[in-house]
């Protein structure tokens, strides 16, 4: 069945038949994300509700943050990961002053209630919510009594010991730990995007790549990539070489630029969307002192993401 994606905190009710709630903020959709999400399809299934989730964009601890919090998926993303788990009702609420504001008693009764008839309502352990994050799970057990739902917190999913987070998550892709990230979110770490325009500078130099503007989403990772790209819906699997950065040499931008290399690529990917799966960092980002080192350095980077990848360095030399 098709997810329906909804933005405002009032409005009818989406789940007139009642519904089973999971309520956080789902970034990455890691092992921990993904028991909650599998409850909640197993209940409404189980009881012929709807399974619906309840997220927040931004992030709230990035609404809350002086400094850029950075993000494991877009919207978009996170909204196909949802309905790839089977969510029907998708509430993604604009976290704003105004939602800050809101007591908890109130999100409880208009959002959790009003807006989806919850039946059972599905959140982590160190769950909350509300203004000055007033609510917790024994007000949703409380509250629960009173309007007719019940509450229940999936406890956390431990990997080698260790409770699997977002916050995990990001540090292990800050450190480059690609494998042990890909554990804890049982895939490979990918961003996606479509592909835009740029000033072709990289076709000029031998190196012609596919342009994907992060916009404001603060991504986990800098630095020169061996990568695996997908194109369309297809599988990550086209080997190249990748930026995602500032470009510091030519041009530096104001905003994250990702720009990925096909190897032995000679399509047009202009408006297609692309999934970039990081493998290895080769290195951070420099500023080179002009064009003929970058481009020396480009040729190294792509000896060095061949044989990252499993295939005959010496093909970058050709």
């Amino acid at each position: 069945m098709t997810l329906r994606l909804h933005r405002d905190v009032a409005g009818p009710c989406l789940a007139p038949e009642g519904s089973v709630v999971a309520i956080g903020a789902f970034d990455g959709l890691h092992l921990g994300h993904q028991a909650i999400l599998a409850e909640v399809r197993q209940r409404a299934a189980a009881r012929g509700l709807a399974p619906a989730v309840i997220t927040f964009d931004p992030l709230p601890r990035a609404f809350f943050s002086k400094e850029p919090v950075p993000r494991l998926s877009g919207m978009r993303e996170k909204a196909e990961g949802m309905a790839a788990a089977g969510v029907r009702e998708l509430l993604s609420l604009r976290f704003d002053e105004a939602l800050t504001r809101m007591a908890a008693e109130d999100f409880v009764r208009d959002v959790i209630v009003g807006r989806f008839a919850a039946r059972e309502v599905w959140v982590g352990e160190d769950f909350r919510f509300g203004h000055r994050r007033g609510g917790d799970f024994a007000l949703l057990q409380a509250m629960g009594a009173e309007l007719g739902f019940t509450a229940h917190a999936v406890a956390a999913v431990l990997v080698d010991g260790e409770r699997v987070s977002s916050s995990k998550v990001r540090t292990l892709l800050a450190e480059s730990r690609f494998a042990d990230a890909t554990t804890l979110l049982g895939r490979p770490f990918v961003i996606d995007g479509h592909v835009e325009h740029g000033k072709q500078l990289g076709r000029e130099l031998g190196y012609p790549t596919a342009n994907v503007h992060l916009r404001d989403r603060v991504s986990p990772i800098q630095g020169i990539f061996a990568v695996r790209i997908g194109i369309g819906d297809g599988p990550c699997s086209w080997p190249g070489v990748a930026s995602l950065g500032f470009r510091p040499t030519v041009n530096e931008v104001r905003e994250p630029l990702l720009e990925a290399h096909l190897f032995d690529f000679s399509g047009d990917l202009y408006g297609q969307r692309i999934g970039v799966e990081f493998v290895r960092k080769l290195r951070d980002e420099e500023k080179f002192d002009g064009l003929d080192a970058l481009v020396a350095q480009m040729r190294q980077d792509e000896r060095d993401a061949r044989q990252a990848l499993g295939m005959n360095p010496i093909l970058a030399d050709a």
